[in-house]
C-alpha cells in the first residue's frame, strides 16, 4: 500500500491559516480535528488485505508527522508503517515508496490518494479482486454529466464533439497492479521520459489492461476549500 503525499496542495490555500501562519499542506489540513492523511491511513489499518503501508512525504515534513502520529495516531501503527521520501511529482513519489517495497511479482501493490479519506473496505476489496483477475485495476464512477471535447483559443474554449457518456470514467484511487506489472511501467515511464497522471496512465502506457471496478460518489479527492466543508458534512454524517 503506497500513498503519496508530497503534494504541496496549492488550491487548497485560498482556505485563511490561523494566526497568520503558513497555510499545512492539504493531506494535514484538519478534518474533525484530525489531519486529513490520518483518516486516510485509519481507512486501510482496517482492511484485513493491507499488510503494508508506505507514506511518501516531503523530506522537511517527515519528521513533524512521524510525531503526530506517536502523539496522537498510534492506532495506525497496527499495520507496518514506512514514511519514506516524496519527490517533486507523485509519479516520483511513488517510484520512491516502490522502491522502498519488499514484493515477490505476484504481489498485489495498491496507491490511494492522500485526501480521499471516504475510501471503503468494499472498493479496496474490490479493486484487489480487480487486480488478482485482471493485473491492474482502479476504482472509478461513470460520467454523469454531458462531456465535451473543445479546442482552446485565446478568446474562448471551442466545443469540437461530444463525447458519449458510456466510454468516460472519472477515475478514482485506489489504484492496483500486481508488483511485476507496475515495476515494469514504471521503469518504461523512466526510460521514456514519461509522466502520467496516475498509476493507470503508466501501466496504459506500458501496453497492459487496466480493469475499473465500481467506486463512490463519496469517496472524494479533498483539494479546495469547498471539498473541505463538504467533508465536513460527510464526516458529521
Amino acid at each position: 500500500m503506497i500513498i503519496p503525499a508530497a503534494g504541496l496542495g496549492t488550491r487548497m490555500t485560498a482556505a485563511p491559516s490561523r494566526k497568520g501562519k503558513k497555510a499545512p499542506s492539504k493531506q494535514f489540513s484538519e478534518l474533525g480535528g484530525t489531519p486529513i492523511l490520518i483518516h486516510t491511513l485509519r481507512k486501510f489499518v482496517a482492511s484485513s488485505k493491507v499488510s503494508e503501508i508506505f507514506v511518501a512525504l516531503r523530506k522537511d515534513e517527515m519528521g513533524p508527522f512521524q510525531a503526530r502520529l506517536e502523539k496522537e495516531g498510534k492506532d495506525i501503527f497496527q499495520k507496518k508503517l514506512e514514511l519514506v521520501e516524496g519527490g517533486e511529482h507523485r509519479q516520483q513519489s511513488v517510484a520512491n515508496a516502490l522502491a522502498a517495497v519488499q514484493a515477490a511479482v505476484d504481489d498485489i501493490i495498491l496507491v490511494h490518494d492522500a485526501v480521499r479519506p471516504f475510501v471503503t473496505t468494499e472498493i479496496i476489496d474490490e479493486v484487489i479482486e480487480g487486480v488478482a483477475k485482471h493485473g491492474a485495476a482502479i476504482a472509478g464512477m461513470p460520467a454523469v454529466d454531458t462531456i465535451k471535447q473543445v479546442e482552446r483559443t485565446a478568446d474562448a474554449a471551442i466545443i469540437k464533439a461530444t463525447v458519449p457518456r458510456e466510454k468516460i470514467v472519472m477515475a478514482q484511487t485506489p489504484q492496483g497492479f500486481r508488483y511485476d506489472i507496475g515495476k515494469k511501467a514504471f521503469d518504461e515511464a523512466t526510460a521514456d521520459g514519461f509522466m502520467g497522471t496516475d498509476e493507470a496512465s503508466l501501466i496504459e502506457h506500458s501496453g497492459h489492461a487496466v480493469a475499473v471496478v465500481m467506486g463512490s460518489p463519496r469517496n472524494i479527492k479533498i483539494t479546495t476549500p469547498a471539498d473541505l466543508e463538504l467533508a465536513e458534512f460527510f464526516l458529521k454524517k
